[in-house]
């Protein structure tokens, strides 16, 4: 009676701890690959408990989560031979656990090699400029040489990011030379369309005047005032334009040209306006100093 019960005790030990041997418990974020007598089974272990079978059974653990592998700084020639040292990072998870574990021995160390070729790849065929200004075409570019090889392993490609590319010290300052050459050919353009509007808007202003004489008067009389606003000694030496066409008839040999007669009401209309604002009317060629 004693060695059936000692007999029973010992079965119910050793079921115990085959139990304990075989019991597993799979996370949410993983599933479990089952190897039996060495060969995977057809369906991964979902999160749960799970029984194996010992000594028979040997299960592997695959995460399932959004990997994030930053891709080690790569130094390439662009196709403009510009040097250049690149970096990215990757993200990745795994969708087919039994091929992820069977079909490479270490996807992570397999992802982040074809990254690293990937990226020497892309740099070698894009320009400088591309890689500044252009770089959601060079990641979606970059994705797809990542997916090619890794869809075979059971991984998923979410997304490719170049993180920084770093020049060298004189293309940085050719760079900046370049920047400071726009921004000034930028500055000409502008101060030259200014001085065209303001050639156009004088040479209505000249002839606004020239069909009032008057108002020739008043504008010199108002710069007068102008000048000697400021605190200085200024000298104003107001010169007729007529002495300037007689020369200038003298000096390519055409008759000047006879100076327009002003109508009486006209003449009569202009004085009303001088005095008016009280102005002093100078003869030609009459030189007014301005002291202060």
């Amino acid at each position: 009676m004693d060695i059936v019960l000692y007999v029973l005790t010992m079965l119910v030990v050793l079921a115990g701890v085959a139990w304990a041997i075989s019991a597993r418990v799979v996370q949410q974020i993983e599933r479990g690959v089952v190897f039996r007598l060495g060969r995977a089974q057809p369906e991964p272990r979902r999160p749960g408990f799970t029984m194996l079978i010992p000594v028979v059974d040997r299960m592997k653990r695959v995460n399932m989560q959004v990997v994030t592998m930053p891709v080690p700084a790569q130094d390439g020639i662009t196709r403009d031979n510009v040097t250049v040292r690149v970096d990215a990072v990757v993200y990745f998870r795994v969708i087919d656990p039994i091929r992820a574990v069977v079909e490479v021995q270490d996807y992570g160390f397999a992802i982040s090699q074809v990254a690293q070729t990937s990226l020497r790849s892309i740099i070698g065929k894009s320009e400088l400029d591309d890689l500044l200004s252009n770089r959601e075409q060079l990641n979606q570019g970059l994705e797809v040489m990542l997916d090619s090889p890794a869809a075979s392993w059971g991984i998923e490609i979410d997304r490719v990011e170049i993180k920084d590319v770093a020049l060298p010290e004189t293309m940085k300052r050719s760079m900046s030379r370049q920047a400071e050459a726009e921004r000034e050919r930028r500055s000409r353009i502008i101060t030259a369309d200014g001085e065209f509007q303001a050639s156009k808007r004088l040479s209505e202003a000249a002839e606004a005047m020239a069909a009032t004489p008057a108002a020739l008067q008043l504008r010199l009389l108002q710069t007068m005032v102008e000048v000697a606003a400021e605190k200085n000694s200024t000298l104003v030496l107001p010169f007729p334009v007529e002495m300037l066409r007689y020369f200038e008839a003298v000096a390519t040999g055409t008759p000047a040209a006879p100076r327009a007669v002003v109508p009486p009401q006209r003449e009569a209309a202009d004085e009303a306006v001088l005095e008016e604002h009280e102005t002093p009317r100078f003869p030609e060629g009459t030189t007014v100093a301005l002291d202060k």
